[in-house]
């Protein structure tokens, strides 16, 4: 008895999972970076009593970081698509 189960599981190469997985990966690259220096930047101002100069600096930062990643990701992206035979 030789079950063949790859064709019973999804197929992970439509455009539908290729989607949902660049959705991830950007909101990923967005949501991380925004956590992270926000909160940062809202304890040092609760440190230095500086509110909320930490907290926008931190959100500049974030959303600099976030830009270069989905740059990165994007160009990435073009890079696959622009290959002979894709």
């Amino acid at each position: 008895m030789d079950h063949n189960t790859s064709s019973s599981s999804p197929k992970t190469n439509t455009p539908f999972f290729i989607a949902l997985q660049l959705a991830w990966e950007l909101g990923y690259l967005i949501a991380i970076p925004a956590v992270i220096f926000g909160f940062a930047g809202a304890y040092l101002d609760k440190v230095w009593r500086t509110s909320p100069l930490c907290l926008l600096v931190g959100l500049v930062l974030a959303l600099a970081i976030s830009t270069l990643g989905v740059w990165r990701t994007i160009q990435r992206l073009n890079k696959e698509d622009q290959k002979p035979g894709s």
